[in-house]
């Protein structure tokens, strides 16, 4: 990358929201990298998200998921990183990205908006396999996403693209 390689944002909110593709949205308009935590960890692992949840348990993947973010945060490329739904309910991770001058933004929406993109995805999510589920997750989880420094509200009638070129021009 020749862009800028002192961006050191990242995104946080709940499964389906569209953090994955504001984060590529944004890498492109930053001219920067774009790390998918998410990915890292199934890269690392050999395994999916789900696989390892369903093999190994939540307790674990949340103890490889912090251990992931560590090293990424430590050694890996500055820029975009897309967290994944749950990565910024951990307090541990919390401290790791504000220690590492990482931004956070929180991008909210809908329970029923990140319900249609969960159910129109081919991902399988563990932790979200009936609407109730996700729905009493979703309503624990927005009491920590608020602890971000920025926030952003995904509106049905902006894009991606736009949601990203707002964060970039209020943010950076």
């Amino acid at each position: 990358m020749t862009g800028r390689p002192d961006i050191r944002i990242a995104l946080t909110g709940f499964m389906g929201v569209g953090k994955s593709s504001v984060a590529r949205h944004m890498a492109h308009l930053l001219d920067c990298h774009r790390i998918e935590l998410d990915a890292e960890i199934e890269e690392a692992e050999g395994m999916t998200i789900a696989e390892i949840i369903d093999h190994h348990g939540i307790a674990a993947f949340r103890a490889i998921e912090t251990a992931c973010l560590a090293q990424i945060l430590t050694n890996g490329p500055r820029g975009i990183l897309s967290l994944g739904g749950g990565t910024w309910t951990m307090p541990a991770n919390r401290e790791l990205i504000k220690s590492r001058g990482f931004k956070c933004v929180w991008l909210e929406s809908t329970f029923e908006h990140c319900w249609y993109n969960i159910k129109a995805s081919r991902k399988e999510r563990p932790l979200a396999r009936s609407k109730a589920e996700a729905m009493k997750l979703f309503e624990d989880r927005q009491r920590v996403y608020c602890l971000a420094d920025s926030h952003f509200i995904i509106r049905p009638e902006f894009s991606s693209f736009e949601i990203a070129l707002q964060i970039v021009e209020q943010v950076i």
